[in-house]
């Protein structure tokens, strides 16, 4: 048997192998939940000084991922075992798919000799995985590490951004000599004798030379992958086209999306505001995108984007598709000149056909805007001054709404008060309905990078996920995660990582005994609230019971007090969960979305 190894000298194998890519191409924290396929991948990742965060189930892992991609600009990375591991981040995988986020998935498997004869966990993972991936492949032996991780690197990024997965089957991860006893003893090679158990012993000893001896071999990019991002002469041509349409306009407007800040470091997103900035272009931002002008801007609007498109003359949607949340397309003027720069060829037309589409890193292309068409500053002072009355009309209508007497906590008096709170180093999280989504209309990021939401496909159970991602890359952020109550029970476990790992976010969760989002339609149409209705539970208790600090919060009296405690027991490194009691509210009657 191999001795363990000492802490000077650690083991070489697959797992180090695949930390020392990982390390290679920036990743600095690889998330996981442990499994014996593979424990050598994380202890490999962590000799090459990545940060090992280890979590209470696999989604959570992918979903953290997804946050660390989204803030660092690298794809984030997470590791789970063969099978069921595989299978619980399928959820988190789509949506980084939907959203167009670049992660890798490293997926452990059973020994490749074993593979589809029924050993533990074995299943057609690469089957399950290809419809959401942009790519899933499956490393047969040692050599395979290297170009088909640098390549998955490569394929996550290019294009349009997604995530991919890496099957690494066990046999290729541990030290060669323990394969070689799992390989004899699996066989029954060591109880054969004579002719028959030489020719079985060498049989081995000719699959091991190929599993960690044969060279790996370059391998070529997928059909269709090309780097879509640099500039040519005919985008060039497209932005000159779209500066010239901005000359002659009299009410334009940038809708700026998720897909806008994809693959960007904090350094380039500051570049980006400042393009926008200089565009001084009538601004609505979405997904991601929000918090890229920071708290307050003059030309940012958060209110009445239909009332404005409806009216614009040139509209420029960067990195936004032409779904459901700009009305397919045809809440837009009809007569306006309108511009959509995107880096999938499909979405650049679905449902509505722009006159001007360039198929580009829709950041890239506003950064070049800017250059071309030069400061804009006071040349649509009336079309600015009507958005900015409805803006502040709304403004002013959501704060008459709010109710600080009780009884329970209002909503909107709740987020009103945190929005003056939140430090000016912070990410805010949103995982659920109603309640997230009445925060959206108040709360506001502070810069670039700071807002991570699930995106188009709606999922809930982001929060402990993004909460671990956010806290791992960004240490000294202080950390809101705004909960639903139906959506917090999905990721609460993770407050055990939060204490494990010294994160401290402060979770505000909105409880008001039920699935609201679908409770205020459902009830008005159907008269029935079957499947809407839940306990206001001790969420707090939840959270403590886990090594956190919980907070019930009932009298509106007391928002303030508990929200300087629960700011300054993050600030101490306590992650805090806050069980906010709410009111009843009709301030988002008639909002399914369906």
């Amino acid at each position: 048997m191999s001795q363990p190894a000492s802490a000077n000298a650690p083991i070489q194998h697959g797992g180090s192998i695949v930390g020392q890519v990982l390390a290679r191409h920036g990743v600095r924290c690889l998330y996981n939940l442990c499994g014996g396929h593979i424990s050598p991948i994380l202890q490999g990742a962590k000799h090459h000084g990545l940060e090992i965060v280890d979590v209470r189930d696999e989604v959570t892992a992918a979903f953290a991922a997804d946050a660390a991609s989204r803030m660092t600009g690298i794809p984030g990375v997470c590791a789970v075992t063969a099978g069921p591991g595989v299978t619980n981040t399928v959820t988190a995988v789509k949506n980084a798919q939907e959203a167009q986020q670049p992660i890798i998935i490293l997926g452990g498997a059973t020994a490749t000799v074993l593979r589809g004869r029924g050993s533990l966990q074995d299943i057609d993972q690469l089957s399950l995985m290809k419809p959401i991936t942009k790519w899933a492949t499956r490393c047969n032996k040692v050599g395979d590490l290297v170009p088909k991780l640098d390549k998955a690197f490569r394929v996550a990024t290019e294009g349009v951004p997604g995530p991919v997965f890496v099957e690494i089957p066990v046999d290729v991860l541990y030290p060669k000599e323990i394969v070689a006893e799992w390989y004899v003893k699996e066989s029954g090679a060591d109880k054969m004798k004579g002719v028959v158990g030489s020719a079985a012993r060498l049989a081995m000893k000719g699959y091991l030379q190929h599993q960690f001896h044969m060279p790996h071999l370059s391998l070529p990019d997928l059909p269709g992958l090309k780097d879509i991002s640099p500039f040519g002469a005919s985008e060039h041509a497209q932005v000159a086209e779209v500066a010239a349409a901005l000359q002659n306009a009299e009410k334009p407007a940038l809708v700026i999306g998720n897909q806008a800040m994809v693959n960007m470091t904090p350094d380039q997103a500051d570049e980006l505001a400042s393009a926008v900035r200089a565009l001084g272009l009538p601004t609505f931002l979405g997904g991601s995108s929000r918090g890229l002008l920071g708290r307050f801007s003059d030309i940012q609007f958060r209110h009445k984007r239909s009332a404005a498109l409806k009216q614009a003359d040139v509209v420029i949607v960067a990195g936004f598709p032409f779904d459901f949340r700009l009305g397919y397309g045809l809440k837009i003027n009809k007569k306006a000149t309108l511009v959509s720069a995107n880096l999938d060829a499909t979405a650049l037309t679905k449902n509505r056909k722009p006159d001007i589409a360039v198929q580009t890193h829709p950041g890239h292309f506003l950064m070049q805007l800017a250059k071309r068409a030069g400061s804009a500053a006071g040349r649509w002072s009336r079309w600015f001054d009507e958005l900015r009355d409805r803006e502040e009309a709304r403004d002013a209508e959501i704060r008459s709404k709010a109710n600080a007497k009780g009884p329970l906590i209002d909503p909107i008096d709740l987020f009103l008060r945190i929005e003056e709170k939140i430090d000016d180093d912070s990410v805010l999280i949103v995982d659920g309905g109603d309640f997230v989504a009445t925060g959206a209309y108040i709360v506001r990021p502070r810069g670039p990078l700071r807002w991570l939401d699930p995106g188009v496909f709606g999922t809930l159970g982001v929060g402990g996920g993004f909460a671990v991602g956010a806290a791992s890359v960004r240490p000294s952020a202080e950390v809101w995660l705004f909960y639903g109550d139906g959506s917090s029970a999905y990721s609460l476990a993770e407050f055990d990582t939060y204490v494990r790992s010294g994160y401290a976010p402060i979770a505000v969760i909105g409880t008001d005994a039920s699935w609201q989002q679908i409770a205020r339609d459902q009830v008005q149409i159907l008269g029935d609230p079957v499947g809407t209705v839940l306990r206001r539970t001790d969420y707090h208790a939840v959270a403590e019971g886990y090594g956190g600090k919980g907070i019930l919060l009932t009298d509106p009296a007391k928002t303030d007090e508990v929200l300087d405690e629960a700011k300054r027991l993050a600030a101490a490194g306590t992650s805090v969960c806050i069980n906010a009691h709410l009111a009843a509210s009709d301030f988002r009657e008639g909002s399914l979305s369906i």
